[in-house]
């Protein structure tokens, strides 16, 4: 006799990107915390529009404030492949966009921004930081439901 009880494949691993204009501040903060969140049960990437040349300093500092080293990331441009690979493509910021593809999730966080009530510097980022955190464990448990 044949055993026909189906098999049940794992799902592949969600993946994520993370998409700001220079790439080198809210997305790559979002990727960092997200990395550090679910570790390598999803694939994270994290690009700009426009990217800058580097990292920027004090998202950098304020990461590594939670544990999360960006310090050696490198801005990159988002191409129609990221795009295309991504189950779920975020937005941070009003700035950023990106063409929508069939069969990928966009969404845009509108992140907090400080400066607008007049607090800057490390302050600033680190409230940036915790905005995006907690989103990013939103998004972590979303991703997660269910598997």
């Amino acid at each position: 006799m044949t055993d026909t009880t189906p098999t049940t494949q794992p799902s592949p691993k969600p993946s994520v990107l993370f998409v700001c204009v220079k790439n080198g501040g809210k997305s790559q903060m979002a990727a960092g915390l997200m990395t550090r969140r679910a570790g390598d049960t999803i694939e994270v990437e994290s690009a700009g529009t426009k990217p800058g040349t580097t990292v920027n300093a004090l998202s950098a500092e304020s990461l590594a404030e939670v544990g999360v080293d960006i310090s050696a990331n490198t801005p990159k441009p988002v191409t129609d492949d990221l795009v295309r690979a991504a189950d779920v493509v975020v937005t941070l910021g009003r700035e950023a966009h990106v063409d929508e593809v069939p069969g990928t999730t966009f969404e845009n966080w509108d992140t907090d921004e400080p400066s607008e009530r007049g607090i800057d510097g490390i302050e600033r980022m680190r409230l940036v930081r915790d905005d995006i955190a907690r989103r990013v464990d939103e998004l972590y448990e979303r991703l997660n439901a269910g598997r």
